[in-house]
């Protein structure tokens, strides 16, 4: 007998409990024994059971006692089934519209890594010069990749920075319009931000599952998704947060200038909530730099793969290395945004 045999009694809910059928878990030693034997376990009195040490009334706690009461394995496989029972009519909708998506990332990949160093290094030097102005910043860049490229991990900084490139630019164009769409609507505000909760908290691994069970691992587009829905947040957060906080006299003013709300937004809005907006560009760089890494298990190419096998085969050269090429990177985009933001922001103000 189970600790709470005693409450569906009281509550005359014994017989519902035996018409469940038999409890399907897992059986005990003297179960088994008495199944080989082909007799049954005689019924025990139930145990006395500290009032301290009462197990909290869970599902498989419950289903001791009643085995009409489902367990939480039953639980976890009913969500499992109904994932795969949309999965088809998912792939459908999701296969044509993300297709374009794989196309990006490996024309993207190609690219870069078709581009010979003697080329891509000085043409970065030249982006992170025309964006930032500042020559410790350009110096950073031209040295970072060169150091990355003596100790032949170019190859797989490129590959990472192409898709960071690429997942960055779509988060950009969709994350935007989105935000804007949010300062604009109270009702669709109180609505989105639920959904960016949950993306913002869900832990990372936690993307790769229903994405594995939808596309192929080799298709380019299964990785993709998950570093944009990761890292496109931010973006969305501060588009919204920076048109908000636009002053409402200068909304007025417009008004009296009589400017249509398309004039508002984009001759007044978007250019004072920029700063906010570039802030979010550079958290959404950084954030699809992270789960590129977490990507790796899923066939993501770049330096993520030197961590990952510096992992498996035990080479903590090789993924201490690598992590370090990573921080690299990562500082090398930091300081370059936040170049070109400081840049912005001082251009608004004057």
């Amino acid at each position: 007998m189970a600790v709470y045999d005693g409450l569906f009694r009281v509550t005359g809910l014994e017989g519902w409990c035996s018409s469940g059928g038999p409890n399907e878990g897992p059986l005990t030693m003297a179960e088994l024994i008495a199944r080989a034997n082909g007799t049954q376990v005689e019924g025990a009195p139930a145990p006395s059971v500290p009032l301290m040490e009462t197990p909290f009334p869970s599902l498989d706690t419950l289903n001791k006692s009643c085995s009409s009461i489902p367990r939480s394995r039953d639980m976890t496989q009913a969500v499992e089934e109904g994932f795969l029972a949309i999965k088809d009519p998912l792939k459908v909708i999701l296969d044509p519209l993300t297709q374009p998506l794989s196309w990006m990332l490996d024309l993207s990949l190609d690219g870069f890594q078709a581009t010979p160093w003697f080329i891509m290094i000085p043409l970065l030097v030249v982006i992170a010069w025309f964006s930032t102005r500042k020559i410790g910043v350009t110096v950073l860049v031209a040295l970072s990749f060169l150091f990355m490229a003596f100790i032949d991990f170019y190859d797989d900084a490129i590959s990472t920075l192409s898709i960071i490139f690429v997942c960055t630019i779509i988060s950009v164009l969709l994350g935007v319009p989105i935000g804007i769409a949010m300062s604009r609507s109270d009702t669709m505000q109180r609505m989105t931000i639920p959904v960016l909760d949950m993306l913002q908290t869900l832990p990372t691994f936690v993307y790769l599952i229903p994405l594995i069970f939808l596309f192929s691992v080799t298709e380019s587009k299964l990785y993709g998704i998950a570093i944009i829905l990761y890292a496109i947040v931010p973006v969305i957060r501060l588009t919204d947060l920076g048109i908000r906080l636009v002053d409402k006299d200068v909304i007025e003013a417009a008004d009296a200038f009589g400017m249509s709300n398309r004039q508002k937004l984009w001759g007044v809005q978007v250019p004072l909530a920029l700063p906010n907006i570039m802030a979010g560009i550079n958290q959404t760089i950084m954030m699809s730099l992270a789960m590129v890494v977490i990507a790796s298990l899923v066939s993501a190419p770049g330096l993520g793969v030197k961590v990952l096998a510096g992992i498996r085969n035990l080479e903590l050269g090789v993924g201490l290395v690598a992590g370090f090429s990573i921080v690299l990177l990562a500082v090398i985009l930091d300081r370059s945004t936040k170049a070109a933001l400081g840049r912005i922001d001082s251009s608004v103000r004057q």
